[in-house]
């Protein structure tokens, strides 16, 4: 169809519009937002405004559809249109906003024709909330933006029956997994030392995550005792799931692509409803994952990925860099677009990132920059200790907040938990507050679980694995051998465990537990009766009351009651909250949304306290001030990741994503030696290190390996005693070893007694309260004008703290 004079008018007067309607995003965001059809790759670097893309897209695919691009005039356009468009792109007005939209669409979608997948549960929210602010909260509820698991559970609900489910099942989490698995590990008499039920675990979801049946599974792996004998207990393990209406995480995604594979009608019907597909995080998917999205996005081919392959970090999960690497390769047709201008760091911070990345062989490359301005260099500090480093971390901060800073800026990361030990001591002595990301969540404490279940069987009273946790709590007289008798005529007789229990009185072999069996079938029967006509949170609270279990708590009168009631009390106000963000909240919904919930959504972002987690806890997070602790060889990276150049790229990449979450300021540390379960190591520092030119690290802390050594007068590895001399800048130089032995010298603690004024740095004006002798020093108590009471000991506290 060839262009009239008038078409290329309209459609350059269209453009221009369009285009301003987007002029607060750089040229590079434009471009993806403007690339509507086909397949799409938009390469995001750190910090470049992904979800901001992502966001603008969807709002120009449903006000503009192919507005942008499209070539020709709308077919029953005229030259009056065409002069209100050059007259609005001279003098836009709200007053004749609506009219120039409608001359601008060509094709746009319907809500519900989208759909946009991540991976958290924050992010899909912030892009929900986003979209309800710029759309309408009407118009945006009915796009579909989710988790991947969200939008899997959401379209099971639906369809499962189609695979043999019933739309009411449960979705079990890590422990209840574990706890089936254990059962069967011991019913089969496998030695659980061998058959760990974490290594069974994996193994089942690295099985799941390639679209991998029990069937399927021990065939391919028929020669191998081990995976063999795996095999059987996965086809137990599924076998029990089905059989209790259940599924867990990995099955969410497999049963999916499992429906859409084996039913074309289904597949055909989500196909032609989503007109536009949209995945997040690309890089973090894995093969299940991999599917679903190209299943999904068959019919229009309408797909666009956004990832950065120098972020991809969760091969252990089950990820697989290959599925953005060669997403040019399965559509030929691909459109590539780099996002590299970076709005979160300052420039030293990015060209560290740049040169360490540089390192990594399989990626596409980008270079990150910005204009925020070089900013501080890098600090790097090394100690004698681990002991040493943590009081180094305590004392930055502690001279940052006396400076004007928050304790919420800064944020610890490690490569592994175990490193956090040291910096909490510290952070305890000094009276720094911190919360740990990923310590026991508040789900997974056991009166959450207990509450938890009570209402996943009062949903699905088929899902066996929850009813014998609650069938006995309180105490009622049902002990475990009534339990396995009821487990065993379920089996025999080929029902649920909640139909014998209906029906004790039929089975004589149930004896004389029989009567609180009928009560116990009885209260969940009346409490499924209660909840259809009960608010959400009300109908909780008979929950609490009707099963005894709030009376049980009180009765025991101890504080770790009182805790445990606490947190009983707590989950009350996450159903609220559910309520709140629901136009039809019901107790199913509230269930999905829990069983999908992670650690990071938890995370108070308003308290101002030291934030310390795993650098892949951290991804997608952002602080201004961050310590990277730990960079020692063996450590970050691992001796185990240091065998595979495959697996040392993906620490680097998890470097990479450390140093990224830096906005002003970023500190690595390391120390010369480290305890570390139960054995004290000496390390040289990260090879990550010397991979960041010396440019851009402060040049007063460049110190070759004998220098340091000489300074800390330490006494070295002999495995390290012929090593380099070590300098962050990459130069190395032979030096001998000397070794020194140092008295250590006991420091004295200061003469402070209650009643004493002190001025501290950090809390400002205070009066102790208490001084308790411990170990050498002295715990003091001191309650400050500011913040309240703290718990000091007096060393640490002296060295930001003077007395009046």
């Amino acid at each position: 169809m060839e262009q009239s004079r008038f078409d290329i008018q309209y459609a350059a007067m269209r453009a221009a519009i369009i285009e301003r309607e987007f002029q607060h995003l750089n040229e590079k965001q434009r471009e993806a937002v403007f690339h509507t059809e086909g397949p799409l790759l938009v390469l995001a670097g750190a910090g470049s405004g992904k979800t901001t893309v992502l966001i603008n897209r969807i709002i120009n695919i449903l006000r503009f559809g192919e507005g942008y691009s499209y070539a020709y005039a709308p077919e029953d356009a005229t030259e009056d249109d065409l002069l209100f468009l050059r007259e609005y792109l001279r003098n836009p007005t709200e007053e004749h906003r609506m009219r120039a939209e409608t001359l601008c669409r060509v094709n746009p979608a319907r809500p519900w024709q989208i759909l946009a997948i991540t991976f958290t549960n924050k992010a899909a929210k912030e892009i929900q909330s986003r979209l309800q602010r710029a759309l309408g909260e009407e118009f945006a509820k009915d796009i579909w933006a989710s988790t991947f698991h969200s939008m899997c559970v959401r379209i099971l609900r639906r369809e499962c029956d189609a695979i043999g489910y019933d739309r009411s099942f449960t979705i079990y989490d890590t422990d209840d997994q574990k706890r089936v698995l254990t059962a069967i590990i011991k019913n089969n008499k496998l030695d659980d030392k061998v058959f760990d039920v974490r290594g069974v675990a994996s193994a089942i979801g690295r099985a799941k995550d390639n679209l991998q049946t029990p069937r399927i599974y021990a065939i391919e792996n028929t020669e191998d005792y081990y995976k063999s004998t795996v095999a059987e207990i996965y086809k137990q393990y599924a076998k029990q799931l089905k059989e209790s209406n259940a599924m867990d995480f990995d099955d969410i995604i497999m049963k999916t692509v499992q429906l859409l594979q084996g039913n074309p009608d289904i597949l055909e019907r989500y196909q032609r409803q989503f007109h536009y597909v949209m995945a997040d995080e690309y890089q973090d998917t894995n093969h299940a994952q991999y599917v679903l999205t190209s299943l999904l996005a068959g019919g229009y081919e309408n797909i666009c990925v956004v990832g950065d392959d120098d972020q991809s970090i969760y091969k252990f999960r089950g990820a697989t860099i290959t599925n953005i690497l060669e997403f040019e390769g399965q559509y030929k047709n691909a459109t590539t677009i780099r996002l590299e201008q970076n709005y979160r760091s300052t420039q030293n911070i990015l060209s560290a990132a740049n040169e360490l990345i540089r390192n990594n062989a399989r990626r596409k490359g980008k270079e990150l920059w910005t204009d925020n301005g070089d900013g501080a260099k890098i600090r790097f500090h090394r100690s004698d200790t681990q002991e040493g480093e943590a009081e180094y971390v305590a004392r930055m901060i502690t001279e940052g907040v006396a400076d004007g800073k928050h304790f919420s800026d800064y944020a610890i990361l490690y490569r592994n938990h175990v490193l956090s030990n040291s910096i909490e001591s510290a952070f305890k002595r000094n009276g720094v507050p911190y919360r740990i990301v990923s310590g026991l969540r508040f789900f997974d404490r056991a009166e959450v679980k207990d509450m938890l279940a009570y209402l996943w069987v009062i949903a699905n009273p088929t899902d066996n694995l929850r009813l014998r946790r609650i069938i006995n709590v309180p105490a009622r007289k049902i002990g475990n051998k009534t339990v396995e008798t009821a487990a065993m005529l379920a089996e025999l007789n080929n029902t649920t465990m909640f139909d014998i229990v209906s029906h004790a009185a039929e089975h004589p072999e149930l004896g004389r537990a029989t009567n609180a069996l009928t009560k116990f079938a009885e209260l969940i029967t009346n409490l499924q009766k209660m909840k259809e006509h009960m608010p959400l949170d009300e109908f909780y609270e008979q929950v609490m009351v009707q099963t005894g279990y709030l009376e049980a708590l009180k009765a025991k009168e101890t504080q770790e009651a009182q805790g445990r009631i606490e947190n009983t009390m707590e989950l009350k106000s996450n159903i609220a909250d559910f309520m709140s963000r629901q136009e039809q909240p019901t107790l199913e919904g509230f269930l999905e949304e829990v069983s999908l919930f992670t650690d990071i959504d938890r995370m108070d972002e308003s308290s101002d306290a030291v934030v310390m987690m795993t650098m892949h806890s951290a991804k997608g997070l952002e602080f201004p001030q961050v310590f990277l602790v730990g960079m020692e060889e063996g450590i970050f990276p691992g001796f185990r990741a240091m065998e595979k150049e495959e697996d040392l790229e993906e620490e680097r990449r998890l470097c990479y994503v450390a140093v990224t979450r830096a906005k002003q300021q970023l500190y690595l540390t390391c120390a010369e030696r480290r305890m570390m379960y139960g054995r004290t190591q000496y390390s040289k520092p990260s090879q990550f290190l010397k991979e960041i030119p010396k440019q851009f690290v402060d040049s007063n802390i460049s110190e070759t390996r004998q220098e340091m050594q000489e300074k800390l007068d330490l006494q070295p590895n002999p495995k390290y005693q012929s090593s380099r001399a070590y300098d962050i800048s990459g130069a190395h130089k032979k030096q001998p070893v000397i070794a020194k032995k140092k008295t250590a010298q006991t420091v004295a603690a200061p003469a402070l007694k209650p009643g004493d004024q002190v001025d501290h740095k950090a809390f400002g004006h205070g009066m102790i309260t208490s001084c308790k002798p411990m170990g050498g020093d002295i715990l003091l108590e001191i309650t400050f004008d500011k913040v309240g009471t703290k718990r000091l000991m007096a060393k640490s506290a002296m060295n930001f703290m003077t007395k009046k």
